[in-house]
């Protein structure tokens, strides 16, 4: 189902995108839309995992750099059937995680240190097979090119007053019909957008849970980043385009399911991670013990 509804949003969102080429410049219009879009998507399928993660200052490890998480990544990605993907540090106190890369062949996965530092080995591993979840069902790839539409949306909605206003008789929607597609072309693409991440998700959680085999360490991991909010994520802050790809949105606190939150609720997520597990016999009354990471011993090379 929520794979129908992925199709369908990133199918309104395409409609939405040459609907807008067309309004401004008719068929001709709506042809040039599509040429920039497919320009900016294969900039996007390409580059966009080295440009967020240099953003983020992330730095690779591997084996001897950071035996412990390397060796959980490695583990988790062979029980989820994916090559193993590049693993990255990223040295931020409020704990988070995100996934990205083209495919599963060309894939990255980048932890927070506040991550390793504040949450059991269990938790993590969640956290980590949440990512790999996203790896496998390519919604890195599925994220960037909702991201790239929106933007172009935007573009052509702010080039869509500019001709309105230029030039109102001659102008196929005029100068109202120019505010009005500047205002509501832009909010349009980015509630889809915010849509499909909602979607995706929920998936992610479910899929995350398969391949940790610990759906209830899962949720414990969320409630824990959820309650870290309070903390400043300052490069996420530069950067509020890429809120979506984290586990949970690094900008954000809030609790509500809405048509404007890229994530569903945390409380919401929970439950269903919940019933996942009592389905699979595993129900805890409470949240598992907080122990040091590794028994003990930091996994990375910060401290």
């Amino acid at each position: 189902m929520n794979y129908a509804k992925t199709a369908m949003l990133l199918a309104a969102m395409t409609a939405l995108f040459m609907g807008l080429g067309f309004l401004i410049g008719g068929s001709t219009g709506m042809v040039i839309a599509l040429v920039v879009a497919a320009a900016m998507n294969f900039w996007s399928y390409w580059g966009s995992d080295r440009a967020v993660l240099s953003m983020y200052g992330a730095q690779e490890v591997d084996q001897n750099s950071a035996p412990e998480l390397y060796a959980m990544v490695q583990g988790l990605a062979e029980r989820a059937g994916l090559p193993m993907p590049r693993v990255y540090l990223i040295h931020e106190d409020q704990p988070n995680a995100f996934a990205t890369g083209r495919n599963p062949e060309n894939a990255a996965v980048a932890v927070n240190t506040g991550l390793l530092n504040r949450l059991t080995r269990e938790e993590v591993a969640g956290v980590v097979a949440h990512e790999l979840a996203h790896i496998k069902n390519r919604d890195t790839l599925t994220m960037t090119v909702t991201a790239t539409l929106a933007g172009a949306v935007s573009m052509l909605a702010n080039f869509a007053a500019f001709a309105g206003s230029s030039n109102d008789n001659r102008h196929p929607v005029g100068l109202i019909g120019s505010i009005a597609m500047m205002i509501l072309a832009p909010l349009a693409a980015s509630i889809v957008q915010m849509a499909i991440s909602r979607s995706r998700e929920y998936e992610a959680d479910r899929l995350g849970a398969e391949i940790s085999g610990n759906p209830m360490a899962l949720a414990s991991a969320l409630a824990r980043i959820a309650g870290a909010h309070e903390e400043v994520n300052v490069t996420a802050e530069r950067n509020p385009q890429t809120a979506h790809m984290f586990i949970i949105n690094p900008l954000s606190g809030q609790r509500m399911d809405n048509l404007f939150s890229t994530h569903p609720d945390t409380g919401n997520r929970i439950a269903a991670l919940q019933q996942l597990a009592a389905a699979w016999g595993q129900m805890q009354s409470a949240p598992p013990q907080r122990m040091p990471w590794g028994g003990g011993r930091r996994a990375g090379p910060w401290g």
